[in-house]
């Protein structure tokens, strides 16, 4: 396991100090003003699994970022037992931070069950082996310096398709839709709820099944439509057999810069 990789795994290894209490923190030097969103996410499902059964993995989670996180301070998450059924298992959790809460999520959780099956099909994309890395795509745009900032990424990201800086670069370029391979950088212990944790980066998000985060996924992005300054997301993810195994859906906030 990478340096990288091995730092997000520690700050999701939550202290528990009180029934039901946890706590978490941001990085070491963390250079954001703001908390990460996807670290507060990630971990607030850490809290709410740690008060749930192994045999009833996540299904679904809506998250909601209510203010912007402190870097500075101790994140407390506080877990509320909704509901605990024969077949599922309800979850929500408040982060807070200096008496606020700046973040809510709701998680539900669902034990193994036979039932009718169907998914989209995995759209027909190159090989993650057969994509430049990220990094050494913006190597040919931003020289070697782009390593002080971009290396070091605990996950393997490979664009299908152009980057954000070749697109805006080359109008011709930009589309809607974008197809990225990505895998931790790393072995990861054989925790079900850690690699769903590492992926863990939007709003509303449904688990179709179980899946690796250290194996290579493919994410299929699109954007549907942008208005009223709001801009909203959808993403599918895939493991490299074609299994469809989470589904996501983010609405945006866009502010675009009115000059003068």
């Amino acid at each position: 396991m990478s340096k990288a990789l091995q730092e997000v795994v520690d700050l999701l290894d939550l202290q528990q100090i009180e029934v039901d209490i946890f706590r978490g923190r941001s990085p070491e030097g963390e250079r954001r003003q703001r908390v990460f969103g996807g670290q507060v996410a990630g971990q607030a499902l850490v809290a709410a699994g740690r008060t749930v059964s192994a045999d009833r993995p996540v299904h679904s989670l809506h998250a909601y970022f209510i203010r912007p996180g402190d870097p500075t301070v101790p994140l407390i998450y506080l877990v509320e037992r909704v509901r605990d059924g024969r077949s599922f298992t309800t979850r929500r959790v408040s982060a807070v931070q200096h008496g606020k809460t700046i973040f809510t999520l709701s998680a539900s959780f669902h034990r193994d069950e036979p039932g009718i099956e169907h998914s989209d099909p995995m759209p027909v994309v190159p090989p993650p082996d057969a994509i430049t890395p990220t990094v050494e795509r913006l190597e040919k745009v931003f020289g070697p310096s782009v390593h002080e900032w971009y290396g070091g990424n605990p996950i393997d990201i490979r664009h299908v398709g152009p980057l954000t800086v070749e697109a805006e670069r080359d109008p011709a370029l930009r589309t809607a839709r974008n197809l990225v391979w990505l895998r931790a950088d790393g072995e990861l212990p054989d925790d079900p709820l850690l690699h769903v944790c590492l992926v863990t980066l939007d709003h509303a998000m449904w688990f179709h099944g179980p899946f690796r985060a250290d194996r290579w996924l493919l994410y299929a992005q699109d954007s549907p439509v942008a208005r009223g300054a709001r801009g909203l997301a959808r993403g599918e993810m895939y493991t490299s057999d074609g299994q469809l195994v989470v589904s996501v859906v983010q609405e945006g906030l866009i502010r675009t810069r009115q000059d003068g």
